[in-house]
């Protein structure tokens, strides 16, 4: 994961913050100077923060959990669209739905609903509707569309958000923080950071500074879903143990090997040595089955005896 450069951030305008009126003091530990009355973010609590930030996210990603991004405003909207959906992330850039975290099963039937007018559509029952009902229907679908289109595969609550603006977010900050949501976010020097658990203090309003920031933490989570693909794969390709199964006084070895080797020679010696080494020795089998057969001779030899002697009297 490639760490942000200083010079990245000064020339996509991270540094630039509100006017100084409009300033809000908790964002003060993040606030480097004042020039011609707007603050000075400090870019390298930045960095420090994007690092933090990106490898939480990272972390989430591999664990195979989901991170909702939030951006509404208008200059962030395109962005997080071709961003996060390249990474199969769920996103909202149109309107936050009241109650999406803390009603969602309700938010889980409209989705539900999306499915069963796409399933409507293909029907042949289609056909019979009039005109005005299909019209109807397709509105409705488009609206559905437009604010969950995005969240389809989110089937369960996500394990994190990502916030552009808490200011303008807030609905979506206080349902996290009900629910007890992790919040990454970018936070201007106008905005309140407390209850943000991951703070990254930029400019949240200039397009180059919200895309630079969206395509680290993107580039994080790429990194964490490749990491787990990368382990399942080794996992499944994790050679198995010998098993044994045993039968009678015999045991049967079942060798599985992934890989495939070589008929040769050395294979036969490698399957032979294992087998004779787990399996019971013939020898030993033999000599107690002769030493069976003369206690069985030895015992009828002595019934005959027995009866001889009985005759006899």
């Amino acid at each position: 994961m490639p760490r942000t450069e200083f010079k990245q951030l000064l020339d996509a305008g991270v540094h630039f913050g509100h006017l100084k009126r409009k300033w809000n003091p908790a964002m003060a530990p993040y606030i480097f100077m004042e020039k011609n009355g707007i603050h000075i973010i400090d870019l390298q609590k930045t960095i420090v923060k994007i690092d933090e930030a990106a490898e939480a996210l990272k972390q989430i990603s591999r664990s195979g959990r989901k991170v909702l991004f939030v951006a509404t405003k208008k200059q962030a909207k395109t962005i997080v669209a071709e961003k996060v959906s390249a990474v199969n992330m769920p996103y909202v850039a149109e309107r936050w739905p009241g109650g999406m975290l803390t009603n969602f099963p309700t938010i889980r039937k409209a989705v539900k609903k999306m499915s069963s007018i796409d399933k409507l559509i293909k029907d042949a029952a289609w056909d019979n509707l009039s005109k005005r009902e299909k019209l109807q229907i397709t509105r409705q679908r488009a609206k559905l569309e437009k604010v969950l289109g995005s969240i389809v595969d989110l089937t369960r609550l996500p394990a994190a958000l990502f916030i552009v603006d808490v200011l303008k977010e807030k609905i979506a900050v206080r349902e996290a923080q009900r629910l007890s949501i992790p919040i990454f976010a970018m936070v201007d020097t106008n905005s309140n950071p407390e209850g943000i658990d991951f703070i990254i203090p930029a400019n949240d309003d200039a397009s180059q500074s919200i895309d630079l920031i969206i395509t680290t933490m993107c580039e994080a989570i790429k990194d964490g879903l490749s990491d787990r693909k990368v382990e399942r794969e080794k996992d499944e390709t994790d050679e198995k143990p010998f098993t044994l199964k045993k039968s009678g006084r015999k045991a049967v070895v079942k060798i599985i090997v992934e890989d495939d080797i070589e008929e040769s020679d050395e294979k036969e010696d490698f399957l032979d040595n294992k087998i004779a080494d787990l399996l019971v020795d013939d020898d030993l089998l033999d000599e107690e089955v002769a030493d069976e057969e003369v206690i069985e001779e030895e015992i009828i030899d002595e019934d005959i005896a027995d009866e001889d002697i009985v005759n006899v009297k």
